[in-house]
């Protein structure tokens, strides 16, 4: 398995967030502000091993990198925020990209979405919009890549630097950018792109149509779970419009990602993602949606039937997307937190070791 870890760069204070939402905001101020709203919650995550970190202190960088590697993720996918030309939480990444350090794999996924106030109940309030201006931009864009594009560090799929298109089907003239982009590369001493869409169930069915190499559904657990009313733990529905008037969607973790997975994710052109929890209250409070009860055996299963789908595969092309490596306020991380430790990587390892295992066996 090729495991890349989705990485947030957002524990460090911006001016935007600032103005946004107050002075000093960053992740953590709505990871430690959070509450359990329904018996049994898990809330708040408090993190073990790095504490309540800033992404601008190096050794914060190191050891993030040392723990990941420790356990079996090959790299990072580091979030990647471009508004016409405006970067946003570009801090971490840069410093990575022009010291060198730490010195652990990485790729970039274009997080193209406008930013609003949905996760805080106003969505409605427009942040900062994601426009796409056309051809110049795009070349701007793509020169301004460059640089991470050639690092040695980059993450390889055929020799061709892997990028993510966070939701390829809102981008207008994506097939022209596309174009232009695999030419820019092949002009610049590159051997091409390796480009991926992520998005939701339904996303990854062809993306050759959108003249992508490949896709992965990184909502694709969350939007099995949001399909039907069915899934609703009955007791917890209850409970939320008894007790707090509008219902918090409380999903069984177990029920969700024993379907989690599709016939498409053993073609050589999807990638499956797999998530270890997901709880976003601590940003939507009653909006949020809870998959509950999340255990490092539970993940470990759901990772063991993703490895299965891409054993089949060309060495380069056995990727699988976890998501995420640190998306606290979605209750969405790897990194070690008090009730759980390390358990949740060591699942990882087991599943790695499990499937070298079964590997080996099959070649002799």
């Amino acid at each position: 398995m090729r495991l890349i870890a989705f990485y947030l760069p957002q524990y460090h204070p911006i001016p935007e967030n600032d103005l946004w939402w107050g002075k000093g905001f960053t992740e953590w101020t709505n990871v430690a502000k959070a509450k359990p709203l329904f018996p049994g919650h898990y809330q708040p995550h408090i993190p073990a091993d790095l504490g309540f970190y800033d992404l601008r202190v190096p050794e914060t960088r190191a050891a993030q990198a040392e723990m990941a590697r420790e356990y079996g993720i090959e790299g990072f996918c580091y979030y990647h925020y471009w508004f016409a030309g405006k970067r946003l939480l570009e801090r971490p990444f840069d410093e990575v990209l022009r010291t060198g350090e730490p010195d652990f794999p990485f790729c970039l996924c274009w997080a193209n979405q406008t930013w609003t106030g949905v996760w805080h109940g106003c969505p409605d309030r427009i942040l900062i919009e994601q426009t796409y201006p056309g051809p110049a931009d795009d070349r701007l864009h793509f020169y301004a890549l460059l640089d991470a594009f050639s690092d040695p560090r980059y993450v390889m799929v055929d020799g061709k630097p892997l990028f993510l298109l966070f939701d390829p089907s809102a981008m207008p003239g994506l097939k022209r950018m596309i174009a232009l982009w695999r030419e820019l590369a092949v002009q610049s001493g590159l051997k091409g792109l390796y480009l991926v869409g992520a998005g939701a169930e339904g996303d990854y069915r062809n993306p050759g149509e959108l003249g992508l190499d490949a896709a992965t559904p990184s909502n694709f657990v969350l939007s099995r779970a949001l399909k039907g009313e069915r899934d609703l733990i009955p007791s917890l529905r209850a409970y939320g419009r008894k007790l707090l008037r509008r219902p918090v969607r409380v999903f069984s973790y177990g029920d969700v990602v024993a379907r989690s997975t599709a016939p498409e994710f053993s073609r050589i052109d999807v990638h499956p993602t797999v998530v270890p929890n997901w709880d976003n209250t601590p940003r939507s409070g009653l909006n949020g949606t809870v998959l509950h009860e999340s255990t490092p055996e539970l993940f470990r299963n759901h990772l063991l039937v993703a490895a299965d789908s891409v054993m089949l595969k060309p060495s380069d092309h056995r990727i699988i997307f976890v998501k995420a490596w640190n998306e606290w306020a979605e209750g969405n991380h790897l990194e070690p937190d008090l009730r759980y430790g390390r358990a949740y990587l060591e699942a990882i390892r087991e599943a790695t070791l499990g499937t070298q295992m079964t590997a080996s066996r099959e070649s002799r």
